[in-house]
């Protein structure tokens, strides 16, 4: 059986996405991220690096969003090419995402949202960086409807980082082909399903009308807490 444990976050719903795009059977564990759940030796004994997600599969510990999603794809043959070249091109958008979408948009999340002096400079610098990679990815799609041919995972990490635009400060104003790409995406009933795994942030907050202030002082908390435990 597999056991997911998560939050609601881009790299948890990555998880919660490909399985439900699987049809794969899965217990969920939500962790209180607030109450620092994932630095609990039990969970470290799961991901050392205590954070989420992580995946449990009849005992077999998977950590990091990335090797989750490629566990996930080779345990399946689902949403992975079978051939050398087809997983390359998978694996290649999926570092992308992996080593530049997530860094620079959770890096402007801290500086834009969290962070309690705004350095615009620091400002400037992610949010500038997160854009050039959007553009990356605009281009890119111009002349491909998915990432890698067909819709792969390489797709939903990105799109459960790209998602959360709004928050991070940056703008798909002219970015025509990723906008498309994002919209397909987001109509998909599974990635529906997955973004609600433990709950959809971005639906309940848009829903509530909760004050951003208020939920970034919680999040920066969260930030603080993450830099002292390690």
């Amino acid at each position: 059986m597999l056991t997911l444990y998560t939050a609601a976050t881009p790299n948890g719903y990555k998880v919660s996405v490909a399985l439900e795009e699987m049809g794969l059977a899965y217990e969920v564990r939500k962790l209180d991220l607030y109450k620092a759940e994932q630095k609990e030796p039990w969970f470290l004994a799961i991901n050392p690096n205590g954070r989420v997600p992580a995946l449990v599969d009849d005992g077999f510990a998977v950590f990091e969003s990335g090797a989750c999603l490629l566990y996930l794809a080779r345990k399946t043959g689902q949403l992975m090419p079978s051939d050398p070249k087809g997983m390359s091109k998978v694996e290649q958008w999926l570092m992308f995402q992996m080593s530049g979408i997530g860094p620079m948009m959770g890096q402007a999340n801290v500086f834009f949202r969290y962070f309690p002096e705004k350095l615009q400079p620091a400002i400037d610098r992610y949010q500038g960086e997160s854009r050039r990679l959007f553009a990356v990815l605009d281009a890119h799609l111009a002349a491909n409807e998915y990432l890698a041919g067909d819709y792969s995972i390489a797709d939903i990490a990105n799109f459960c980082w790209i998602r959360t635009h709004d928050w991070s400060g940056v703008s798909l104003d002219g970015l025509d082909h990723l906008q498309r790409w994002l919209a397909a995406i987001a109509a998909r009933p599974a990635v529906q399903r997955g973004v609600a795994v433990p709950e959809d942030m971005s639906a309940r907050l848009k829903a509530q009308n909760v004050d951003a202030a208020k939920f970034s002082q919680a999040a920066r908390s969260l930030v603080e807490m993450g830099d002292k435990k390690g």
